[in-house]
């Protein structure tokens, strides 16, 4: 996927400068121009895998993954690492009040986003008025990652600015911040033409490519965090009541190579163990087709004896707290825990042990997403090669999502309907019958807690629902956290925006 990478983004480049006349007549060689290359059908599917793979690289690029990044602020998660300095930004988003507009992590998350949304705008652009067979999808796939990146980066910061076009010159770069309710109008045109382009998961051509039901529950999700329950649930519906989409039986399936783009999977990251790669030939900072974040979040090495129970010893970023682990045994979530975490007690009991104290431990190592040999290397130096998939988003959060909808709109039964599937599937009784309102919505908000747990959904939650400042009373956050800062290298770049429009208390 590299090639095509870099091809497109020579086309970019071309398209940006084609109007300067600051630029000579002698343009780089062996790259296709602008003007022909989305006449042939296997180059707009070469454009549109290209987007696929930059989806991956912002899910996985060293040490500046959306992944992490975004789970990094949760009470779920702890940054962990070597000591308090160990992958400085983690640390920093972590602990709430080093956060700055300088961020690397923050501006990489920021920079990857947009370079996405770039390429999504040249695929949409230059189809307009195409004619050929694979167009239809080539846009509604565009379409949902421009979406998908927007509510991701207006969760995250707010208002941004919003491109939607590809620039003529190099001066229209500049674009001011919009505001958080214009970017929700773009993100609910750009999913309702996803929802009629793209295919039934049944027929995607592909695994790994996103269906019409990805877009409905993306549309779901959408629609709730702007508060309008009422307009979700027909896209929930549509989700629930489609037979592609269910839940694994099996707990202990849902985050394995079992389940790779199976039918709780809606949007996921894929990563191959068969690269081969070695420590002479692997790309810092690059572009690499396995999971290097597996093993970053891997138990600590010389810290932990986890070979009893399966694992690889890894890097040690993000540790489960000592808060996700009560919640579990609180909830008497045996099944589910077991798939989530490991305590030391436990460790210890398996034939493992606890060598020494690591930085943010809190008694207990992550084993969702875990360094397990079944998804390592064939090849290479096995810590490089993980194939583990990210699944960024899943048939439960819809379940739990469409809960708290039907909650908020007095449709009981309904909630406690879509939650007790996700219980169920968990080990745990269904609530009980009499549960409504605000009683009901404290266990939507602790089922969502355990379910999503590491998956960098928690604190954005805590956010919107106005819990943050209870919530993380004892760490250092304060209301500044609800958003991470803009890029102070986008305001220096961007002559259209100034100090003025970073956010509150950056």
């Amino acid at each position: 996927m590299k090639n095509i990478i870099y091809i497109l983004a020579m086309v970019l480049i071309l398209c940006v400068i084609s109007c300067s006349d600051e630029f000579t007549t002698n343009g780089p060689q062996n790259v296709e121009d602008l003007d022909t290359f989305f006449l042939e059908e296997s180059n707009v599917e070469e454009a549109v895998i290209g987007i696929y793979d930059l989806m991956q690289f912002n899910y996985s690029v060293d040490w500046h993954s959306a992944f992490v990044v975004k789970m990094m602020p949760g009470d779920d998660a702890n940054a962990g690492g070597a000591n308090s300095t160990d992958v400085q930004t983690f640390q920093d988003i972590d602990d709430y009040t080093a956060v700055t507009s300088s961020n690397g992590s923050i501006e990489n998350v920021w920079n990857l986003f947009y370079r996405t949304i770039a390429l999504s705008n040249l695929v949409i652009e230059n189809l307009e008025e195409s004619t050929l067979s694979n167009k239809e999808r080539a846009v509604a796939e565009a379409k949902f990652f421009r979406a998908w990146c927007y509510f991701e980066l207006t969760t995250m910061f707010g208002g941004v600015p919003l491109r939607t076009t590809v620039p003529a010159a190099a001066d229209d770069f500049a674009i001011a911040k919009s505001s958080q309710s214009d970017i929700y109008v773009q993100i609910e045109a750009d999913l309702t033409d996803a929802i009629s382009g793209l295919s039934d998961k049944s027929a995607v051509s592909d695994a790994f490519r996103v269906s019409s039901g990805a877009a409905q529950a993306l549309m779901g999700k959408v629609l709730v965090f702007q508060e309008r329950y009422n307009e979700s649930i027909p896209y929930f519906e549509a989700v629930i009541n489609n037979v592609s989409h269910d839940l694994e039986p099996n707990i202990a399936d849902v985050w394995s190579s079992i389940s790779e783009f199976g039918m709780e999977s809606l949007v996921e990251i894929g990563f191959i163990s068969t690269a081969g790669v070695t420590w002479g030939n692997f790309e810092w900072g690059g572009r690499n087709e396995s999971n290097i974040h597996a093993q970053l979040m891997g138990p600590r090495e010389n810290m932990y004896d986890v070979s009893s129970i399966g694992l690889v010893n890894g890097w040690g970023v993000n540790l489960p707290t000592e808060k996700l682990v009560t919640a579990f045994e609180d909830a008497g979530d045996v099944a589910r825990k077991a798939v989530t975490l490991i305590t030391e007690q436990e460790l210890i009991a398996a034939g493992g042990s606890v060598l020494e104290a690591q930085w943010d431990y809190e008694g207990a190592l992550r084993i969702k997403y875990g360094t397990t040999s079944e998804s390592t290397s064939e090849g290479g130096d096995t810590v490089l090669n993980y194939g583990i998939n990210f699944r960024i988003f899943r048939y439960a959060e819809v379940l739990l999502l469409a809960a708290e909808a039907y909650n908020e709109i007095g449709q009981y039964g309904d909630a406690r309907a879509q939650l007790n599937k996700v219980r169920q599937r968990a080990g745990l009784a269904d609530v009980d019958v009499s549960l409504v309102g605000d009683d009901l919505f404290e266990a939507i908000v602790n089922e969502k807690f355990l379910e999503l747990a590491h998956e960098g959904q928690r604190f954005w939650d805590l956010v919107r629902w106005g819990r943050a400042s209870t919530e993380l009373s004892t760490t250092g956050y304060t209301s500044k956290n609800d958003l991470f800062p803009i890029p102070i290298s986008e305001i220096d770049k961007n002559v259209l925006m100034t100090i003025a429009d970073q956010n509150p208390g950056y």
